[in-house]
């Protein structure tokens, strides 16, 4: 004998109310924001639940959202990457320091990778523009500038917004020479650029496995994340 099924028409997804216009009950309570992100333009919120029905229980609330070049917030992350191409007749200036190779950065400056990814990783944190757009390579007076004016000019920055040195780590990658000998020189002098304590400034060194013109011990490149702290 053939039975038949009956199915309901009406569908309603698991876990929520099958009643029209019901809301839905929320697994959390509303929150405020912390304190340092109560800055800037008003934003109103709506919670919405997933039946489209704004739930009775949370009301629109309004809440200010910090904008672009807010000094309010407690700390600060910026990266950081440069890459030069390295040529025989060129100095190779890492961190400030000269170290012995038969080739070095060409660049409009000295070619300093380590501080120019500094030196962006800072400005990162901090929301303005890039190393290329304060300190131009089409400016003459940058031409051969040691690198460490465009450092002592972003820690100016850094300084007059309010913040100081987290933390930073650094990552140079390239074939040749081996820096084992120079990093804790390169190091310290980082630091004292930054005017920071040199145990919050890490580096590190890495070879690129002889892989493309990092590996061929044609270029070379740096990463730098940065912590900043509100003074």
């Amino acid at each position: 004998m053939a039975m038949a099924t009956k199915f309901s028409s009406s569908y309603a997804p698991l876990g929520l109310a099958t009643k029209p216009n019901t809301p839905t009950s929320l697994p959390f309570q509303p929150r405020t924001l912390p304190s340092f992100l109560v800055t800037g333009k008003e934003t109103k919120l709506r919670v919405v639940s997933a039946s489209g029905v704004a739930p009775t229980a949370v009301e629109p609330e309004t809440v200010r959202t910090g904008g672009k070049g807010s000094k309010t917030l407690p700390f600060r992350v910026g990266h950081g990457f440069d890459l030069h191409r390295l040529e025989p007749g060129y100095p190779l200036i890492i961190g400030g320091i000269d170290i012995p190779h038969d080739r070095g950065c060409e660049a409009h400056s000295d070619g300093d990778v380590l501080l120019h990814c500094v030196v962006d990783a800072i400005l990162g944190a901090l929301g303005l523009p890039d190393i290329g757009q304060i300190f131009p390579d089409s400016d003459p007076k940058w031409k051969g500038a040691a690198s460490s004016v465009f450092i002592k000019e972003a820690v100016k920055l850094m300084d007059e917004a309010g913040y100081e040195i987290g933390n930073l780590d650094a990552t140079l990658i390239l074939q040749r020479p081996k820096l084992s000998p120079f990093k804790e020189t390169i190091r310290s002098h980082l630091s004292e650029l930054l005017g920071a304590d040199p145990s919050v400034v890490n580096l590190k060194a890495k070879t690129h496995e002889k892989v493309d013109s990092l590996g061929e011990n044609r270029s070379i490149a740096a990463h730098t994340v940065v912590l900043l702290m509100r003074k």
